[in-house]
C-alpha cells in the first residue's frame, strides 16, 4: 500500500476552497501535465455532492490509460472529503482532501490518495515507482494551479441548479472536453456579445 500526500496554503476563505473541491471534476481540469492526465465524469449526484455520489475517474499516466468508479465515503463541510474506488483496476483506492483554515483569508488544504497497485499483466505495466512518481507530481501540479485560480479569482460559485450543470457538462463534451472552466467562461463570453448586441 502506498500513501501519497501533499498540502498546500490558499490566501482565501476556507469556505471558498471546500466549495471548490466539492465538485471532483473541478480538481481534475487542473491534473493536467506532460506525463497526467484526469478526466472525472459525475455519475449519481447526491445533495451537494455529499456521501453516495459517484463519479469514474478516467486517468492517463505516461500513456497508460485506467478507469475507475469511485464513491464519496466523507463529506464534512469545510473540513473533509474523501472518496474510494468501488469499481477499477486498483486492489486499494481511496483520496482524502482535508480543509482547515488558518485565518479569515488563508487555508490549507492537505490532499492524500492511499492505494494498492493490482497485480498480474497490469501491475508489470505500471511499474510502482513510475506510478507513484507521476501521482506526486500531478498533486503538486494540481494544488499549485488550484491556488493560482482561487486566489486569482477569489470566490468561485459553485452551488448551481443540476440542469444548468448538466448543460455545462454538455457544452464542455461539444467543445471537445476542455476544462469546465473555460466552458464556462466561453459560455459567458457568448451571453456578454448577444447582451451588447441587444443593446444596440
Amino acid at each position: 500500500m502506498t500513501i501519497v500526500t501533499k498540502s498546500i496554503d490558499i490566501k482565501t476563505p476556507v469556505e471558498n476552497v471546500f466549495t471548490y473541491f466539492a465538485r471532483p471534476e473541478h480538481v481534475s481540469d487542473q491534473i493536467k501535465n506532460d506525463t497526467v492526465g484526469m478526466t472525472v465524469i459525475p455519475m449519481d449526484i447526491k445533495e451537494g455532492m455529499g456521501v453516495g455520489t459517484t463519479f469514474r475517474i478516467i486517468g492517463d499516466f505516461n500513456g497508460k490509460r485506467l478507469e475507475w468508479d469511485c464513491e464519496t465515503i466523507e463529506f464534512v463541510r469545510n473540513e473533509k472529503i474523501s472518496a474510494k474506488q468501488i469499481e477499477g483496476p486498483f486492489k486499494h483506492w481511496k483520496i482524502t482532501n482535508e480543509f482547515k483554515s488558518l485565518g479569515d483569508n488563508l487555508t490549507r488544504v492537505t490532499m492524500s490518495v492511499d492505494y494498492a497497485m493490482p497485480f498480474g499483466p497490469l501491475g508489470a505495466i505500471l511499474d510502482k515507482a513510475k506510478f507513484e512518481k507521476s501521482a506526486q507530481r500531478g498533486m503538486e501540479t494540481a494544488l499549485y494551479n488550484v491556488r493560482g485560480l482561487l486566489e486569482g479569482n477569489g470566490s468561485i460559485p459553485v452551488y448551481i441548479t443540476l440542469d444548468a450543470y448538466q448543460k455545462l457538462l454538455a457544452e464542455k463534451k461539444k467543445m471537445n472536453d476542455v476544462p469546465v472552466s473555460t466552458a464556462l467562461t466561453a459560455i459567458l463570453e457568448k451571453y456578454a456579445e448577444i447582451e451588447a448586441k441587444a443593446q444596440n
